[in-house]
C-alpha cells in the first residue's frame, strides 16, 4: 500500500498511523530539508514577529524582494516570490496558459500534476539509468520544440543531477526558437557548491522564455513556512504575479526569509560541508550493503535496493523500526525497488544504515533457514 498518499514525502501523520511510531519519534529521510535545521536566531526572531500576524502582510513582498535582487543581482521586476516554488509553478502555468506541458521522467510530480489540473496536455521523455535519468540533449530539445512549456530538474529530483551548463544553453535556446517557456526548477540547488552549480541565472537576460524557480524551505529548513521564487524576464514575471492570489505569502514566512537572506555565511559553509561528507558515506556504505546508488550532487540520493526487497517491502521494514523513507515505485522511469533517502546529520545517517543493515541482515538469516 502507497504511504505517500499525497505524492510526496514528510507525511508523518500517514506514517505514524500506519507503523504506530508517534510523531516525534521519526527519523525521517523522506523529505529533503537542511539537516543543520533553521538558521541560528530564526526561531527568536519569528517570536518576535508572532504580534504581526494581526496585520495583513505585505502583498508585494518588497522587503523580500529587495533583498533577493541584491543577492541574485537582478531587477526587482523579475522576481516572483510565491507560497514555495511548487506556487511558482503554478504561477507560470496560470500566467502562461501552456495547452502542452513538457516533463522529463523520472521527476517531481508536481510538475505533471499541477499541469494535469490547469488543463495542459502533458507530454513526456525518459532518463537512462546509464546516464544518471537524465534524457539526452536531444530528446529534451524535441521535448521543447513538441510543447508550449517544459520543465527541467536542476538538480532533478528523485535522481539528484545537474545537466551540464552547454546542455541548459542548449534547452534555454530551443525554447527562444520554438517560443517554448523552459522552466529550470533549481529548488535544490543551494546544496551544491557554488564552483560545481549550472545555472543560467547570469545569462537570465539572454532568454527571454526562461522561467528559474527555487525554493527557500528545502536551504532553510522551513518547509512548515512555505517559502520560493521564480526569476524571469520581467514581462513573464509580471504574467505570473497578474495570476498570484493576494497575500498568499504569509508575514513570518517573508519575515523568515528576509532573515535568511541576512544570515551568517558559516551556515551555509557548514551545511554544504556536512551535506557532501554524510551524502558520500551513505553512497560507500549502501553500496557495501549491496544498494546501487546513483551520483547524487544535492542533499538526497537516489537508491535501488537489492532484491528480494521492493520500496514497499523497505520502507515497511524500517518504518517499523521508526526510520521513514520516501519509495520512488510511482515515479515514471523508475522500478519497484527504488527508493529516496535524505542526506541528514552524522547521528541520523547513522541510524538509517544500522537499522538497514539490521534489516537485510534479517532477511539473510531467513532465507539462510
Amino acid at each position: 500500500m502507497v504511504l505517500e498518499v499525497y505524492g510526496h514525502g514528510g507525511d508523518l501523520v500517514t506514517a505514524s498511523a500506519r507503523y504506530g511510531v508517534a510523531a516525534g519519534e521519526w527519523t525521517d529521510f523522506s523529505a529533503n530539508i537542511n539537516p543543520l535545521g533553521p538558521p541560528p536566531g530564526l526561531l527568536e526572531v519569528l517570536r518576535e514577529a508572532l504580534p504581526d500576524i494581526v496585520r495583513y502582510p505585505d502583498p508585494g513582498h518588497r522587503a523580500l524582494v529587495t533583498l533577493l535582487a541584491a543577492r541574485l543581482q537582478v531587477e526587482e521586476g523579475a522576481l516572483v516570490v510565491g507560497n514555495g516554488a511548487a506556487e511558482n509553478m503554478a504561477l507560470a502555468l496560470l500566467g502562461l496558459a501552456p495547452g502542452k506541458v513538457g516533463v522529463v521522467e523520472p521527476c517531481f510530480s508536481e510538475y505533471r500534476t499541477l499541469a494535469e489540473q490547469f488543463g495542459a496536455r502533458v507530454l513526456s521523455v525518459f532518463g537512462t539509468e546509464e546516464r544518471a535519468f537524465r534524457a539526452t540533449p536531444e530528446e529534451v530539445e524535441g521535448l521543447i520544440r513538441e510543447t508550449d512549456l517544459a520543465f527541467i530538474g536542476q538538480p532533478n529530483n528523485p535522481n539528484g543531477v545537474q545537466y551540464g551548463l552547454d546542455e541548459l544553453r542548449r534547452f534555454a535556446a530551443a525554447g527562444e526558437r520554438y517560443g517554448t517557456y523552459v522552466v529550470i526548477d533549481e529548488a535544490f540547488i543551494d546544496f551544491i557548491p557554488e564552483p560545481e552549480r549550472r545555472t543560467l541565472l547570469p545569462e537570465l537576460l539572454d532568454y527571454p522564455h526562461l522561467i528559474l524557480v527555487r525554493s527557500m524551505t528545502k536551504f532553510y529548513a522551513i518547509p512548515g513556512l512555505r517559502l520560493g521564487y521564480a526569476i524571469a524576464h520581467p514581462e513573464t514575471a509580471r504574467r505570473m504575479r497578474d495570476k498570484q492570489v493576494t497575500w498568499s505569502v504569509n508575514a513570518l514566512a517573508l519575515r523568515a526569509g528576509e532573515f535568511c537572506l541576512r544570515a551568517d555565511v558559516s551556515y551555509e559553509r557548514a551545511t554544504l560541508e556536512l551535506v557532501k561528507e554524510q551524502r558520500e558515506k551513505l553512497v560507500g556504505e549502501l553500496t557495501r550493503l549491496g544498494c546501487q546508488t546513483w551520483p547524487g550532487e544535492a542533499n538526497f540520493l537516489l537508491v535501488r535496493v537489492p532484491e528480494p526487497w521492493t520500496a514497499e517491502t523497505m520502507q515497511t521494514a524500517l518504518g517499523r523500526r521508526g526510520v521513514l523513507v520516501r519509495s520512488c515505485a510511482m515515479y515514471p522511469g523508475l522500478t519497484k525497488r527504488d527508493i529516496r533517502v535524505a542526506v541528514k546529520e552524522e547521528p541520523a545517517c547513522d541510524k538509517l544504515l544500522r537499522e538497514l543493515n539490521a534489516v537485510l541482515g534479517d532477511s539473510l538469516k531467513e532465507e539462510s533457514c
